[in-house]
């Protein structure tokens, strides 16, 4: 629905873009450097990434090459990419996700620009930019509000299953922000929280679970973090397998069997980061464009998963929902 589309730019309204600052110059071929510790080709937020960049004239294979470098799920080897990405000379840096992926693109390179998609923390709490509206310096983008959206998840589950008093947490350590959140917030609701802090990789998800079953763990809430995209499928079958109700940061993990999730639409936030991109590479100062929020979070639940757990969904939520997935 389109009121579930709209953005909140952080300066408090519509920035002008004239069309006549959408003209590239006539025969220049734009290199975009993105790093990641995973794949991106086949996630449709990606993919709405590169398709909006071709509908604002950056076309790959034309006028624009992606540079797209991935260390293969290991978070450790992200400078080393960031490093090779920078002798190519690329004219932007794409660091979506975790804050490891800004910090390597920040020490590879001092001056070229950088689009960010904050999915796991907050780039104003962590220093990375002085204010939202007006960031500074050389970075810009979308921040998904997650000094707010962990408490939020909390919240809703509790609405769910109000009886509940110990969640298990899936966390790393791309997640302390949003820990720090979702414990103030677990004090309020009366929960006790069993937290699995992932330190290294591989990460270990069935010792995680083995964990949450032991101190009788009654929900499951993951922190966002992107080392967790690439195992969804484990998560959602080890949360159903344990009997546990899961909530998650987007709609992907309800479609792959999580009951409920909570958060901004992804394919939306990252046409927004290409509209970025696109204002930068036109020559626009990175620093003087507002860094913007989604104002509007949409709710999915699965109410195959909810059968299966036996959880039955309130009338409340059905109608809050978004998506019913059955």
């Amino acid at each position: 629905m389109a009121h579930r589309r709209r953005f909140l730019l952080a300066a408090g309204g519509a920035l002008a873009w004239p069309r006549a600052t959408l003209a590239q110059q006539p025969g220049r071929t734009y290199r975009l450097g993105w790093p990641g510790s995973t794949t991106p080709s086949g996630e449709a937020y990606n993919v709405a990434f590169v398709q909006r960049l071709g509908e604002l004239g950056f076309v790959e294979g034309r006028n624009l090459v992606i540079e797209f470098r991935s260390t293969a799920g290991l978070a450790e080897g992200l400078p080393a990419i960031s490093a090779e990405l920078a002798r190519l000379n690329c004219d932007l840096f794409f660091a979506p996700g975790s804050e490891l992926n800004l910090l390597a693109a920040k020490q590879a390179t001092r001056e070229t620009p950088i689009v960010i998609v904050s999915i796991d923390y907050d780039p104003v709490a962590t220093g990375h930019v002085t204010q939202m509206a007006r960031p500074g310096g050389r970075i810009t983008g979308v921040s998904m509000l997650q000094t707010e959206l962990p408490a939020k998840r909390l919240s809703v589950l509790k609405e769910l299953l109000p009886k509940i008093r110990r969640v298990g947490v899936l966390a790393d350590l791309s997640t302390t922000g949003q820990l720090q959140v979702t414990q103030a917030a677990a004090a309020q609701l009366g929960i006790e929280l069993l937290v699995h802090e992932f330190t290294r990789a591989p990460y270990d998800y069935p010792a995680a679970f083995a964990t949450f079953v032991r101190g009788k763990a009654e929900a499951l809430l993951a922190l966002t973090s992107g080392q967790f995209v690439a195992a969804r499928r484990q998560i959602t079958d080890l949360a159903l397998q344990h009997q546990l109700p899961s909530v998650f940061n987007n709609v992907v993990w309800a479609e792959f069997g999580g009951l409920l999730s909570y958060g901004p639409n992804f394919p939306v936030s990252f046409r927004r980061a290409a509209e970025q991109v696109a204002k930068v590479l036109n020559g626009a100062s990175p620093g003087e464009l507002p860094i913007e929020q989604p104002n509007v979070v949409e709710m999915a639940v699965n109410l195959k998963t909810a059968k299966a757990l036996g959880v039955a969904i309130p009338q409340a939520i059905r109608l809050r929902a978004d998506r019913l997935i059955e």
